[in-house]
């Protein structure tokens, strides 16, 4: 990797929506799903799945910070998901499913804060943010058939009915930061 990019460790529930959302941003150069913060070394997605290893579903976002600033990746994130559900995202319930971001200097700390400050002040969501803002401490890349899952099931009911309308729906919103 070259040292140019940035990665944002981001988990917003299923990480196939997540990943197929960030797939589709200029900046962006490699989405990886996986898990992270939690205590088992390696986890499998069935370890992950019991609730009792700390992770969370979780994708791993490399970009380029000359195109798209990490500020922005928080606003696709953040408007993405339901940041205001704990441990859930829809019918997917269990802290795998946590709403958080995992930092990995100061600033990109700083910079979720402070972001999570003006949500909450904004009054965009009606409900209080529960996204936790957590120190990055471990990635471990999910096994291989979650990966590009959306690109390679399309045709999936989970697909159809869950990611589809979530990347329309950010496509529509955030039509000037999509790939080219």
């Amino acid at each position: 990797m070259s040292d140019k990019y940035e990665i944002a460790y981001l988990a917003g529930g299923c990480f196939w929506c997540t990943e197929a959302i960030f797939q589709n941003v200029d900046g962006v150069t490699e989405v990886v799903s996986g898990y992270s913060g939690g205590h088992l070394a390696n986890p499998t997605y069935e370890d992950v799945c019991t609730g009792m290893t700390g992770h969370a579903e979780t994708v791993k976002v490399t970009y380029d910070p000359e195109i798209i600033k990490f500020k922005e990746i928080l606003e696709i994130f953040f408007h993405t998901h339901d940041p205001t559900t704990v441990n859930r995202q829809g019918a997917d319930v269990g802290p795998q499913y946590r709403s958080a971001i995992f930092y990995t200097n100061e600033e990109q700390r700083n910079i979720a804060r402070e972001y999570i400050r003006e949500l909450s002040a904004s009054g965009d969501f009606k409900k209080p943010i529960v996204t936790s803002v957590e120190e990055f401490t471990n990635f471990y890349p999910s096994e291989g058939y979650h990966r590009n899952y959306y690109v390679k099931n399309p045709d999936s009911p989970y697909c159809q009915y869950v990611i589809a309308p979530k990347v329309q729906k950010f496509m529509k919103k955030f039509k000037p930061l999509l790939k080219k």
